[in-house]
């Protein structure tokens, strides 16, 4: 298993932990969207491990907690601070915009709406300040983002192992979102399929099916939703290989089985479609077709799942 010290900002650390030590989700956000963030996978810790800052010396380079990675989602300003609020570590929209100006050292246009990268991250964890731990001996000082280490090759009394070890302490894991089991034999967390944050799960799926319907190809982001293919109702979790991005009236079709997607990523429309409304023609003229899904398989909705609503949700005869 694979954890990833990420450099934090002392002032976002203040603001989060002062709230509560122990947070659902967070967003660890970027001022640019463009280098993406792909270190991790879902489940693994995320640490946070602050600037050098000389003039805050308790606080300066230090592990000050640890979260859960949930996953990586390109969003502007409006929407990170709609969906997260105060948890991006700032206690207003104009905030969050002036920490965004600080980094890019350029101010925005009054109506300018930038594009932040969002590392989401879920059951975190903030240490006490009587509680921070050292930074990692081989963390170089000119890091600017962060670095990844192999849990199982750092060995114990490494201070990125601390750190999990403390986090999984504080978490009380029996029954959460993500588990982390600790094997037998070397000591080394490996993680289960995790489910991830209700808000961090709307825009990961956005994100992996690069903001396009995934049945239409529309790209109008304030009618797409992430759909459940499994139904929380029903069991369904708020997990990666989980969802579907649709446009909105689709969405409404899917989840009244008035169209599917098969095992094969195929669209799969009900004869009630036309029988119940008379209409329905353009998705008739797509049965068969392969829907898009995202570029990594792991990312793609489980075959399981689709299986499920084929036979429980879609509407195979009419009544």
């Amino acid at each position: 298993m694979k954890a990833y010290v990420g450099v934090t900002d002392i002032e976002w650390y203040r603001q989060l932990s002062a709230e509560s030590l122990a947070h659902d989700e967070v967003n660890f956000w970027f001022p640019s969207p463009t280098q993406g963030f792909r270190a991790l996978r879902a489940g693994e810790p995320f640490l946070f491990k602050t600037h050098l800052d000389r003039t805050v010396p308790g606080l300066s380079n230090r592990i000050v907690g640890v979260g859960l990675f949930s996953g990586f989602a390109r969003m502007h300003v409006s929407q990170a601070w709609r969906l997260l609020g105060t948890e991006n570590g700032v206690r207003s929209v104009d905030e969050l915009r002036a920490r965004i100006e600080r980094y890019r050292r350029k101010p925005f246009e009054p109506l300018e709406d930038p594009e932040i990268g969002c590392v989401l991250l879920n059951s975190v964890q903030f240490f006490p300040q009587d509680q921070l731990l050292a930074a990692p001996n081989d963390f170089a000082m000119n890091i600017v983002r962060g670095r990844t280490y192999s849990i199982g090759e750092v060995g114990g009394g490494h201070s990125v192992v601390e750190a999990v070890l403390k986090h999984r302490a504080r978490s009380e894991l029996t029954d959460a979102a993500t588990h982390v089991i600790y094997g037998h034999t070397r000591g080394e967390p490996i993680v289960t399929i995790p489910r991830i944050g209700q808000q961090a799960f709307k825009a990961v799926i956005e994100e992996n099916f690069h903001h396009r319907c995934a049945v239409t190809g529309d790209r109008v982001r304030p009618v797409l939703q992430a759909a459940h293919v499994l139904p929380v109702s029903e069991g369904g979790e708020h997990r990666v290989d989980n969802g579907l991005l649709l446009r909105s009236d689709v969405h409404t079709l899917f989840d009244h089985g008035y169209v599917g997607v098969d095992e094969k990523y195929r669209l799969r429309v009900s004869p009630a479609l036309r029988e119940r409304f008379g209409n329905g023609d353009w998705f008739y003229a797509r049965e068969g077709t392969e829907i898009a899904v995202p570029d990594r398989p792991a990312d793609r909705p489980n075959r399981r799942f689709l299986e499920w609503h084929m036979e429980e949700r879609f509407l195979r005869k009419t009544v």
